[in-house]
């Protein structure tokens, strides 16, 4: 009996260990793959913020992330979207989103409340516009200036040689609106010249008067730095009575933007060295 006894015992204290070594390996199981999880998961949920985290830590510069919006004029967008390029590296974590139009059409979406952190302009007179309409934060600060040229099929084939041969009447020549920084240039060459023209389209952007050649117009009045960028596409004219009408382009941070800090960084980077390169290699004059 006493020897029944002892088996039994000994059979129910070798389950008991049984029982305990199971649960000791089944914790130390989840804690495993807790661990293991908490350490995966920074780099594969935000493995661009922990490598900005790091980074700052090493630079004692706060981290980055977020999305910064950016409404600049359509003369900028080759050089913008170089240095949103060059942001987002400085910056790991952040996205850059542009909103590339005439300055005119974004002063009136800024004013109507669409989201923007950034507005440049190609001229004053549209950033006036937007600073007297409340939307704008602080002092808009000049970063560059541009003029105007003239462009022509590839080639030259009419044999434009001036202002002056684009007001000939058998000439399809294009041009920006009056409202539009290169449309209002427009008409102060053409007010410092006498010489009025009678364009067969009047665009909202630069870039549509690029469109407009493209599509088999003979001419059109665009910036400097758009027919450089456009490369063999077009010839370029250029003509001395530029020179007197200088657009400036200003830029400031959008009041109520949803990145404050970040639209403080970008317009440091378009008034830095960086941003004063790429501009410069893209044609544009320093701000006067």
């Amino acid at each position: 009996m006493r020897g029944a006894i002892a088996v039994l015992a000994a059979a129910g204290l070798t389950v008991l260990a049984a029982c305990a070594s199971s649960s000791s390996s089944g914790t130390t199981g989840a804690t495993t793959s807790a661990a293991a999880s908490a350490s995966a998961s920074p780099s594969v949920t935000a493995s661009g913020s922990a490598s900005a985290s790091s980074s700052a830590a090493g630079s004692g510069a706060p981290a980055s992330g977020g999305t910064l919006t950016v409404f600049a004029a359509a003369s900028l967008k080759a050089t913008f979207t170089e240095m949103g390029q060059t942001f987002q590296e400085q910056n790991p974590g952040t996205t850059v989103t542009f909103n590339f139009a005439g300055s005119s059409d974004l002063v009136t979406q800024i004013t109507s409340g669409a989201p923007a952190d950034v507005f440049a302009s190609a001229d004053q007179n549209n950033m006036t516009k937007a600073v007297d309409g409340g939307v704008i934060d602080g002092t808009p600060v000049n970063f560059a200036s541009n003029t105007l040229t003239i462009v022509t099929q590839p080639g030259n084939p009419k044999g434009i040689a001036g202002f002056a041969d684009l007001a000939k009447p058998d000439l399809q020549v294009v041009v920006c609106a009056p409202q539009v920084p290169c449309g209002a240039a427009t008409q102060k060459v053409e007010q410092n010249t006498g010489v009025t023209l009678t364009p067969v389209s009047e665009e909202s952007s630069v870039t549509d008067v690029l469109g407009k050649l493209a599509n088999g117009a003979d001419a059109g009045l665009v910036y400097v730095t758009d027919a450089k960028n456009a490369g063999d596409k077009v010839t370029e004219v250029p003509f001395p009575e530029a020179s007197a009408v200088v657009n400036v382009y200003p830029i400031a941070p959008v009041k109520g933007g949803p990145q404050p800090e970040l639209a403080s960084k970008f317009i440091e980077l378009v008034t830095g060295p960086d941003g004063q390169q790429i501009l410069s290699g893209a044609g544009f004059q320093p701000a006067p």
